[in-house]
């Protein structure tokens, strides 16, 4: 007997004809004869409702208190789909993230999962019943509820299969797949049939968002597979997986991209030992978010150093520098936003010279100019005027064909 782990979003949760949607497919599993775990979201944008109430009782509500918030919005669906389930005819029971056993670090609005105790999942699970599970939340030590942060029910989903030893942890969603691009922007883009860990982190961790990097990580390190698929439709998904058997010819399998980035130049900045690490230490204290550095010698003893942040990060980042002027030692600040950053991916790079100058040739064939560049063994990463962002998916997209005509499809 398998144990399967699934995981609907809030999309696929929107609605009481979705939910039985998905009940429905929660029963298939069971009736397959399937040990099955479910993990939901909240329904819909019920957690943007939720928050906006905050915000009209506070303009900084205290974080504790949003926890125990945004963790009813999953305790709602998790009910209904229970109801469900028995109105089916399925026998199955609701849990709580701290009634499943999450157990998680005392940090609130954004924990991460330490342990799961899963002695609670297992005696349902023997007595044959249905599990599901709130995701997004959990409980510290000292008996705080905690939530997981932005796409924490992938975690939970990922950790619970993990936990359980599952054959595989489905993420149902409403893609069929992971796609070589957004599809809403990049109009050729094309679903991927299984791709690495290592790919989807990096895309992920890039602005790609159907996975969240954590719950990616949480796979990777439990060799579990992943698969990515939709709630609508009765469609083949994509594998997450260690070793990508399909279309090895892809050097590059994904682009992913950000737009509202902003680049900081501080200027003529000191030469000395610990100029940077005061820089960015300062930054981090703060929780500022720094993705690109480059640093430039101006003379033997100034250098300027330049990083991209995120456009809403920049007023907090200017005060910060600015007040710590004569800490810091700078001659001057100055900043470029209405920018956007662009990556391609794929493992294929290591063993592929000359990825970095066919990205770079294309996008002077087409007169876009690089403000930044930031490279691993398996993407490149470049910042560019936002205004060309569009233009860039579509060139880099045609470039490392990954918009060619669509390989034969593996049933998962």
């Amino acid at each position: 007997m398998a144990t399967i782990v699934q995981k609907f979003g809030g999309t696929s949760v929107g609605d009481v004809t979705k939910i039985k949607r998905a009940a429905e497919r929660v029963k298939r599993e069971h009736e397959a004869g399937n040990r099955v775990v479910t993990v939901v979201s909240a329904m819909g944008k019920s957690t943007d409702t939720l928050v906006q109430l905050a915000n009209e009782i506070s303009d900084s509500p205290d974080r504790r208190e949003m926890d125990m918030l945004l963790s009813t919005g999953e305790q709602v669906t998790i009910s209904l789909m229970v109801m469900a389930l028995k109105e089916m005819g399925i026998d199955a029971v609701s849990l709580t993230g701290w009634q499943a056993g999450i157990k998680t670090e005392p940090v609130h609005q954004n924990a991460r999962i330490t342990d799961i105790d899963t002695e609670r999942l297992e005696t349902y699970l023997g007595e044959g019943k249905v599990v599901i599970v709130a995701g997004f939340q959990g409980m510290s030590e000292s008996g705080e509820i905690t939530t997981l942060g932005r796409g924490g029910s992938d975690t939970t989903a990922v950790a619970i299969a993990a936990a359980l030893k599952a054959e595989s942890c489905s993420i149902f969603t409403d893609v069929t797949g992971v796609y070589t691009c957004d599809p809403r922007v990049a109009k050729h883009a094309r679903q991927l049939q299984s791709i690495s860990y290592d790919e989807m982190l990096e895309l992920a961790n890039l602005g790609a968002g159907v996975l969240h990097p954590r719950a990616v990580e949480f796979a990777k390190n439990y060799s579990l597979p992943l698969i990515v698929r939709s709630s609508m439709e009765d469609v083949e998904g994509t594998i997450v997986e260690e070793d990508v058997s399909m279309e090895q010819n892809l050097i590059v399998r994904g682009l992913a991209f950000e737009g509202a980035v902003t680049k900081i130049t501080i200027e003529r900045l000191p030469n000395r030992f610990h100029a940077m690490s005061d820089v960015f230490s300062l930054l981090a204290e703060s929780g500022i978010d720094v993705d690109i550095i480059i640093q430039q010698m101006t003379g033997e003893n100034e250098m300027n150093v330049s990083f991209s942040l995120h456009t809403q990060e920049l007023p907090e980042a200017l005060k910060l520098l600015e007040n710590n002027h004569e800490q810091l030692g700078y001659q001057g600040i100055r900043h470029e936003d209405s920018l956007a950053k662009v990556s391609i991916v794929g493992s294929g790079m290591v063993s592929n010279p000359g990825v970095a100058a066919n990205m770079f040739q294309a996008l002077s064939d087409h007169e876009i100019e690089v403000k930044m560049v930031s490279t691993s063994e398996i993407k490149v990463s470049v910042v560019v005027p936002e205004a060309k962002m569009a233009t860039a998916i579509d060139v880099l997209h045609s470039t490392f064909e990954l918009d060619a005509s669509e390989k034969p499809k593996v049933t998962v």
